[in-house]
């Protein structure tokens, strides 16, 4: 059955985005959530935390662009990340956020330059892999079959 192989591919796929911490158990907890009334939940969770991401990544981008750089609203718009992040499970997206506040509170522009990049780094990886969870979803549900809650 069409559904079983894509499930099988789902579990696969989403053991090694877990192993490699891209995602943690939040994202499983935010899978419990999801039921028959709400079967996309994870799916517009998820493209609200990319369409998010892009706009704060942006904001952080041009916050760092300035000759001198407002830290603390800058610290508010890596909190915000850090905590979409946390709310998703993105486990290395909010570590890297983590060195980033920090960064913002010593007030060095550098460290922050260079957080950004890690941030912007990670956050593509695990857009990569949340894309490629949709994709497998879409297609599990269009086969008839139920997207696997993952166990960690």
């Amino acid at each position: 059955m069409e559904s079983d192989r894509l499930q099988k591919i789902y579990i696969d796929f989403a053991s090694v985005v877990f192993r490699e911490e891209f995602l943690d158990n939040q994202y499983t907890q935010l899978q419990q959530l999801q039921d028959e009334s709400e079967p996309k939940f994870v799916l517009q969770v998820g493209t609200l935390f990319l369409e998010d991401s892009e706009k704060l990544l942006n904001g952080l981008r041009s916050i760092l662009d300035q000759q001198d750089v407002d830290f603390e609203k800058l610290d508010a718009c890596v909190r915000k990340l850090m905590g979409s992040s946390a709310s998703i499970g993105a486990k290395r997206v909010k570590n890297v956020c983590m060195a980033f506040h920090n960064s913002c509170k010593n007030g060095s522009k550098e460290g922050c330059l260079k957080c950004l990049q890690q941030v912007a780094q990670e956050y593509l990886l695990v857009k990569r892999k949340l894309e490629t969870l949709f994709k497998l979803e879409k297609q599990i549900l269009a086969a008839g079959g139920s997207v696997p809650v993952l166990s960690q």
